[in-house]
């Protein structure tokens, strides 16, 4: 029995292109960019000349935004 890619279940990764970094954390690739050069994202790994971002840095990096408190703006604010 021959068993194609197609067939198999889609496997989690765990490096991310830049695009798909910036689409994970909600944000546009500018966006992601700026907040890079901010040090709110987290730096690339590189895999040989490929710069791939680390899922598990990013999941740490979005919990250390600030979040909008009760008393913040609301959502027709922003």
């Amino acid at each position: 029995m021959t068993i194609r890619l197609s067939d198999m279940r889609p496997v989690p990764r765990r490096g991310l292109s830049r695009d798909e970094a910036a689409m994970y954390v909600g944000v546009s690739p500018g966006k992601f960019d700026q907040m890079l050069a901010d040090g709110r994202m987290p730096t690339p790994k590189r895999i040989d000349g490929r710069k791939v971002w680390d899922i598990r840095s990013l999941d740490i990096a979005f919990d250390r935004l600030p979040t909008e408190d009760s008393h913040g703006q609301g959502w027709e604010d922003a």
